[in-house]
């Protein structure tokens, strides 16, 4: 895998989005939830809604005119609306209604609602109530007295306007009464012409101030027209429930996807490939496929030959086994891995057994490309490699020169040959803990075994502790150069990862690439071990592993 192939190319919008959506899908719990309560409510609002009946009706308003039918402006242009539905809401409205109805004031205000439909005179009254008869009862009394409380008070205005002009009407008839008298009593034309010139005037006002009142008096009063009486609805008010349901769901699937979103912007673990990509600045080199035990031994058991593999975890297993191929072959396919061949295998946090059996298992394939490979158990902590893998006897390879003793016993001075069953066979020097695990990894029996890997045909396969736990692995790097580190993407946080890499960086050295996998419920990790503890007819029979060790696994070449 060279430089140019290994840039990874930015994706684009869609790929993001399509990315994001994929991991909403993984909170499965909070979609379920929000569709779970979305149907809830719905189902709450659907049967809270079936004991309530609506009835409506409406009434046109118009003003009080003289001619109904006369053309061009009208009187009902005058008629604000709004006022209208405000009165039509009003304590005395709703006083009447009551008294009519017989029923108290407050529910039968509770139950009222007036709108208007845009750009028309028309006022829908509506009421819901539990009863539908009394809702249609209800409803028609606010519509009457409504109608009655405007034509009161369209009779009280033109009552009020005819008795103003009354009261200018009567000084005049008696003053013109007097001019009357007069003009039968002078003597003079002269003065005959003035009075009769006053009365004039005087009988023409009059004649306005009778014409004004009679015209006030053949006013039409009538408030509005009912258009549609309320009438007792047949089935209740509402959707429905299935409707109701519906939109339930609808909402909601929308609050599952709103939670799931919040969640995974607050969630500092990986979720994607990508991510890893991107937070590393290395590929993917493989997932290892989740077997659970029982699947994975009852397979072993039925392929002859066959076993759990390596670190009871690797090789027995088909799709596992080849998956340990793909990474070793992408990895010889590396330039910077192919000029050194040096690796170093690591883990962000934590401890398990993952890292180990990755380590161990790409050393079986190398071994199977014809490599001298040699695994270097660097974990000076917690050392555990040579009770774990299954030894063989016979002449190491010509390379592989017997480490001297390193400073506080490590290298010691041992190089044990393993069995990677048709794979053949690779060296591994055990660790051992020292005092001082600094001074030990950076001594110079350390460096010379590194340099193993500058031998023809040969690698060298380094397991260290966690980098975020032990500086170790970061005094390692600088002299093996390529990292591959091993994470589960679901327990492992951005965080971490650009720690890693910034680390690795920093010691000169280079990512490679990752290689992921997934912890099973309630194991010790997916690579955990189960010591079998040592029995008698294990001490008889020689060709059985040792406790601890797994049985020799079928591996097949790599095509």
């Amino acid at each position: 895998m060279t430089d140019a192939t290994r840039t990874e190319a930015q994706p684009d919008e869609g790929d993001l989005l399509r990315d994001q959506f994929r991991q909403l899908l993984r909170y499965r719990a909070l979609l379920v939830a929000g569709v779970l309560v979305g149907l809830l409510g719905g189902a709450f609002l659907a049967v809270s809604g079936a004991d309530s009946y609506t009835a409506t009706s409406e009434v046109m308003v118009r003003a009080a005119t003289e001619d109904p039918f006369a053309s061009g402006a009208t009187a009902d242009k005058n008629i604000n609306i709004g006022t209208e539905r405000q009165t039509a809401l009003s304590s005395t409205v709703a006083d009447a209604a009551a008294k009519a109805a017989g029923a108290p004031v407050a529910p039968m205000s509770h139950c009222l609602q007036v709108t208007n439909p845009p750009n028309t005179l028309v006022l829908r009254f509506t009421c819901t109530t539990a009863s539908a008869h009394r809702a249609a009862e209800w409803v028609n009394a606010f519509t009457k007295a409504y109608l009655d409380n405007r034509q009161a008070q369209t009779k009280a205005t033109i009552e009020r306007m005819v008795a103003s002009y009354q009261a200018q009407l009567d000084p005049m008839v008696a003053q013109r009464n007097d001019l009357l008298d007069q003009i039968e009593q002078a003597k003079s034309s002269q003065i005959v012409g003035t009075l009769v010139s006053s009365q004039t005037s005087l009988l023409s006002r009059i004649t306005e101030l009778t014409s004004d009142i009679a015209g006030l008096r053949a006013l039409d009063t009538t408030p509005g027209l009912v258009i549609k009486p309320g009438a007792a609805p047949g089935s209740p008010s509402g959707p429905g429930l299935p409707m109701m349901l519906g939109l339930g769901a609808a909402v909601g699937i929308a609050l599952g996807l709103l939670g799931a979103w919040v969640r995974l912007v607050f969630d500092p673990t990986v979720r994607s490939d990508a991510e890893v990509t991107r937070a590393l600045g290395a590929p993917v080199l493989g997932t290892l496929p989740r077997l659970r035990r029982r699947a994975a031994a009852a397979r072993a058991a039925a392929e002859p030959g066959g076993g759990p593999g390596l670190l009871a975890g690797g090789r027995g297993d088909v799709r596992l086994a080849e998956e340990y191929r793909a990474v070793a072959f992408r990895l010889t396919h590396d330039k910077r891995f192919a000029d050194r061949r040096r690796l170093l295998v690591v883990a962000p946090r934590g401890s398990g057994d993952t890292p180990a059996a990755v380590a161990a298992n790409l050393s079986a394939s190398f071994a199977e490309m014809g490599m001298e490979v040699l695994l270097v158990e660097a974990d000076l902590r917690a050392p555990s490699l040579a009770a774990r893998l299954r030894t063989v006897d016979g002449v190491r390879p010509g390379w592989a020169r017997t480490p001297a003793p390193g400073e506080g016993g490590w290298p010691a001075g041992l190089q044990v040959p393993i069995d990677a069953g048709e794979s053949g066979s690779f060296d591994l020097v055990p660790g051992r803990r020292v005092r001082n695990v600094a001074r030990a990894l950076t001594s110079s029996p350390a460096g010379r075994l590194f340099a193993e890997a500058d031998e023809p045909g040969s690698a060298v396969v380094v397991l260290a502790p966690p980098v975020l736990t032990y500086a170790d692995a970061v005094a390692l790097a600088g002299r093996v150069e390529g990292v591959v580190v091993v994470c589960d993407p679901r327990a492992v946080h951005r965080a971490d990862l650009e720690r890693v890499r910034e680390l690795v960086d920093a010691a000169g050295a280079h990512v490679l690439g990752v290689v992921l996998h997934a912890a099973e419920p309630g194991a010790r990790g997916r690579f955990g071990l189960r010591r079998t503890p040592r029995t008698a007819a294990t001490r008889r029979d020689p060709d059985r592993p040792r406790p601890g060790a797994a049985p020799t696994a079928e591996h097949h070449p790599v095509p």
